[in-house]
């Protein structure tokens, strides 16, 4: 019988110090997870483009390539696999800047080993859920300016118009609800609305554009 029924879920590292790395890779191979850590940008790419992790932890900032120079050349945004960004406390902008790059969240420097395997875990079972759900998660109907969305930021504005809270929208895509707040902005920008009740009456008032 073999114990291996089940392999491990690989988690790609990427980080230029050598301590992040370490650090994070004991913790995730002690919760069970097989590690690949990267130094740089470029030795990541070259491996993100043979095989998907289950998951991927990249540091915004690292000489050479920039996390946010990795996430555009991965085409971040349709990467089968959840992005967390390992960012500084200054690096607020940029953490931002990742997520409407397509990182899936961020995770903040100093961070505690626990919150790091928890997060991870939710974002795995999101991630698994929402490819099951592919199909029945997108419940908007069609409205004006929708194809400036990306496919995040629809299945953000499809929790928000169905009247869930930063928080549990946040809960059910496996992300904070400061990732879902950065999303709501990106997307009443993009669809020049007001407030969250002027997005709703944008996207239920496509029913009568036809």
């Amino acid at each position: 019988m073999s114990t291996r029924a089940k392999a491990p879920s690989e988690v790609f590292i990427v980080d230029d110090d050598r301590a992040v790395l370490d650090a994070l890779s004991v913790v995730l191979s002690l919760a069970g997870y097989q590690v690949s850590a990267f130094p740089d940008g470029a030795s990541f790419l070259a491996a993100a483009r043979q095989r998907t992790p289950a998951c991927i932890l990249l540091d915004v900032h690292m000489p050479g390539r920039s996390g946010l120079d990795v996430l555009k050349e991965l085409n971040a945004q349709d990467y089968p696999a959840p992005i967390f960004i390992i960012s500084g406390v200054g690096d607020i902008p940029m953490a931002v800047e990742a997520i409407r790059s397509g990182a899936l969240d961020f995770i903040e420097k100093p961070f505690s080993a626990r919150e790091v395997v928890a997060n991870i875990g939710e974002a795995i079972a999101a991630w698994a859920r929402r490819r099951e759900n592919a199909q029945a998660s997108h419940h908007l109907p069609d409205f004006k300016g929708q194809e400036q969305l990306t496919a995040r930021e629809r299945e953000v504005l499809a929790r928000i118009a169905a009247g869930a809270s930063n928080k549990e929208a946040g809960r059910e895509l496996g992300i904070s609800p400061r990732t879902v707040e950065v999303h709501r902005a990106r997307i009443m920008e993009k669809l020049n609305a007001r407030n969250a009740a002027d997005l709703v009456r944008i996207v239920m008032g496509g029913h009568h554009r036809h």
